[in-house]
């Protein structure tokens, strides 16, 4: 019989371990993204906002609303700055509204 090692780790090392071994990092980033936005953003602008994707390092928000497209697009860089705080990471360097 194997030797049990007592090593203790916490589930959020455990978890990391799992989703970097199985390749889903990219996924569960994109899972950050879409609640992240949400969470920004607020039910107004979520309820125009069709799909948001992450492509490398480009935020990708594709919105119903050509006049909430105009008035977000002046805010982007503050957009970025708050969408990378609420990450944890630096995801996003490019923001594309369309």
């Amino acid at each position: 019989m194997a030797k049990r090692l007592n090593e203790f780790h916490s589930i959020q090392e455990l978890m990391k371990d799992v989703i970097k071994e199985n390749n889903l990092t990219k996924g569960m980033r994109q899972l950050s993204v879409n609640d992240a936005w949400a969470k920004l953003m607020g039910n107004g602008v979520v309820s125009y906002t069709s799909s948001v994707s992450l492509n490398g390092k480009t935020l990708i928000v594709c919105l119903k609303s050509s006049v909430l497209r105009e008035e977000l697009s002046y805010g982007k860089e503050k957009i970025i700055k708050m969408m990378n705080e609420e990450l944890g990471e630096k995801l996003i360097s490019k923001l594309i509204l369309s």
